[in-house]
């Protein structure tokens, strides 16, 4: 069995230890450190290299946010997903801007928790329909949507798996809207990363958004 190893980072002594309670659950994740702040957090993942970080968003000192960006840009595929109490959407979309590809609410089920992290390490996480709705409207206060034109070239197939994104669709309804497999999806959206330089769904989401990508149709909106 292929592990993923995993750094818990975290101020709060009972919140570290919950959280690797539902880690232990499953045996995919393999804990190679708990740290509980985000200078440690950036140090030990330059010694380690974890596959998947959950990093809380408020702690003193270096705050996740911070911390998650700092380690985005230097160690770019390390996963990180946020960890919070709070679903504020404001800070949730500004997690996800500074590069993580994911968040989860510390109240909700251990088996909501590993089922979506098995979902960020494959790559399937979708945007929620809310949080695409928030990155819009932050779009078309910070940019004119008017379409632009794009700076690299897309196929058709991948506009249209462009469009499922931007709308919020799992990569298993894209493949079904498609007649294409899940497999496919996924080769054609770490193409498509690639292609326009973002790290997740999040970032691809805004650069649709922005170069007025995602058609007029209400079967897209999201």
């Amino acid at each position: 069995m292929t592990h993923i190893r995993v750094l818990v980072v975290d101020d709060s002594a009972h919140a570290r230890e919950a959280i690797c309670e539902i880690l232990a659950m499953d045996q995919s994740f393999e804990i190679i450190g708990v740290v509980d702040n985000g200078e440690k957090a950036i140090e030990f993942t330059g010694q380690w290299l974890p596959d998947l970080i959950l990093m809380d968003i408020s702690m003193p000192g270096m705050d996740g946010l911070e911390a998650t960006q700092r380690i985005k840009l230097l160690y770019p595929y390390v996963k990180i997903v946020m960890i919070t109490v709070s679903d504020d959407m404001i800070h949730l979309l500004e997690a996800l801007k500074r590069g993580a590809q994911g968040y989860l609410l510390k109240n909700i089920a251990p088996s909501t928790w590993l089922e979506y992290l098995h979902s960020i390490v494959n790559e399937e996480a979708p945007l929620s329909r809310e949080l695409a709705f928030q990155i819009l409207k932050d779009v078309t206060i910070t940019a004119k949507t008017a379409k632009k034109e794009p700076q690299v070239y897309l196929t058709s197939r991948e506009q249209d798996i462009l469009y499922g994104v931007a709308a919020g669709w799992t990569n298993k309804e894209i493949a079904e809207k498609y007649g294409i497999s899940e497999y496919t999806v996924k080769n054609h959206l770490k193409n498509i990363l690639q292609k326009l330089h973002v790290q997740n769904r999040v970032q691809l989401t805004r650069y649709a958004l922005e170069m007025g990508l995602v058609p007029d149709d209400p079967k897209f909106k999201p």
